[in-house]
């Protein structure tokens, strides 16, 4: 894909922002606004990899990967290059991974306005420091998606939400890689995927009953937990945890969390490398590594 337009658009000098359908709080406010090319490039089924302009909606490249039997893991609303910018997993993590797995190559935009590859269509090929990991959740304020490569992953045979009342650790226990398992402090929920028969097995083996689908996630605020620590919210209310991953959406508002000083002061010296001037997104929190 030719990024060479959108280099000239994104320059070498002066505020810059980036946008691409505002699913994910629209670009800064009174700064230069740029969007990053659309369209899929092509699709490598056999090696189950796609390539696309970052501001391909995910829709519609996951409506064109289900033509040849594949999705990939990304959030399902807005562009590629926003899903990856902010790094946030769906509910399905536990079973599909975290974001930062998903991208394996992209061509980006950096400060200077210099067009630079990170990454390779294959694991094998990447040497050196692995950008890809950390321009995924850097929200655009280390470099803004051009195009990308990503991974995708077949689809199931059998895709099915399962109920049950009680703990969640019980049903947790008696299941082979759930894809999904959440948990509101009194009844639990899982995604299962894979051939029927073998979904039949696993449902019966939790006690589960089949359902429509997931329960409505909270929309207040958002935190992470270890993993272990999910036990402590028990007897409470007004939550859906994601049991295996720690991830916790409540109803109440959340500020975000604060970083350790060293954390902090790691990522405030890698703004600085890669964009000096403040030029990329100003004004926006960084958080690196969003779950």
């Amino acid at each position: 894909m030719d990024l060479s337009d959108f280099a000239a658009d994104v320059g070498d000098s002066g505020p810059v922002t980036i946008t691409g359908l505002g699913t994910r709080g629209g670009p800064v406010a009174d700064v230069r606004c740029v969007r990053a090319p659309a369209g899929i490039d092509w699709i490598q089924a056999d090696e189950m990899i796609v390539s696309c302009g970052a501001g391909t909606p995910v829709a519609e490249l996951d409506a064109a990967l289900a033509g040849v039997g594949q999705s990939v893991a990304l959030p399902l609303s807005g562009t590629v290059g926003g899903a990856l910018a902010i790094g946030r997993s769906s509910h399905r993590r536990l079973g599909d991974g975290p974001v930062r797995d998903v991208l394996l190559q992209t061509h980006y935009v950096s400060a200077a306005g210099e067009i630079v590859k990170a990454g390779g269509p294959t694991v094998k090929n990447v040497s050196g420091f692995d950008l890809c990991r950390l321009l995924v959740g850097s929200r655009g304020a280390l470099g803004f998606f051009g195009d990308v490569i990503l991974r995708t992953r077949p689809l199931p045979a059998v895709s099915q939400w399962f109920h049950r009342e009680g703990d969640p650790w019980e049903v947790f226990a008696a299941l082979y890689r759930p894809v999904s398992v959440l948990w509101d402090g009194q009844a639990t929920w899982v995604l299962i995927e894979g051939h029927s028969i073998d979904v039949a097995e696993q449902a019966a083996r939790g006690g589960l009953r089949p359902v429509d689908g997931p329960p409505s996630l909270p929309t207040g605020g958002r935190r992470s937990m270890a993993p272990s620590a999910l036990r402590t919210l028990s007897g409470t209310s007004g939550f859906v945890a994601e049991v295996g991953v720690g991830v916790v959406h409540t109803i109440e508002p959340s500020g975000p969390e604060p970083l350790q000083p060293a954390v902090a002061a790691l990522h405030r010296r890698l703004l600085h490398q890669f964009d000096p001037g403040g030029r990329l997104n100003p004004g926006i929190d960084v958080g690196f590594g969003s779950v």
